[in-house]
């Protein structure tokens, strides 16, 4: 199984990304594709993202049973703690922000 989710994405984009995953809801694509064409949708999605972000997970044998990976600017971003990746924060730009 294979989940990409983007915000803000060109079209073009979002129309290739079409091509190969079904979109469930708006952004979010889902598969199953081998990790070859997985690592090529990827590339296309870091080249392609402009302004936007993305994160693009799916299973494996893994401690968790997934991994992930992530693009473009987010308050989100992946650590890897005793071998296992969990997501961490940047700090809000604004501290009186919710």
């Amino acid at each position: 199984m294979l989940v990409i989710v983007v915000e803000n994405a060109p079209p073009r984009l979002r129309g290739r990304l079409a091509v190969w995953l079904i979109e469930i809801r708006a952004g979010v694509y889902v598969g199953d594709l081998s990790a070859k064409v997985r690592d090529m949708l990827w590339n296309q999605v870091v080249e392609g993202l402009e302004d936007g972000n993305a994160i693009m997970t799916w299973s494996t044998n893994t401690e968790s049973g997934f991994d992930f990976l992530t693009a473009g600017e987010n308050r989100r971003f992946p650590v890897e703690i005793d071998g296992l990746k969990l997501v961490s924060f940047y700090p809000r730009e604004d501290e009186n922000a919710p």
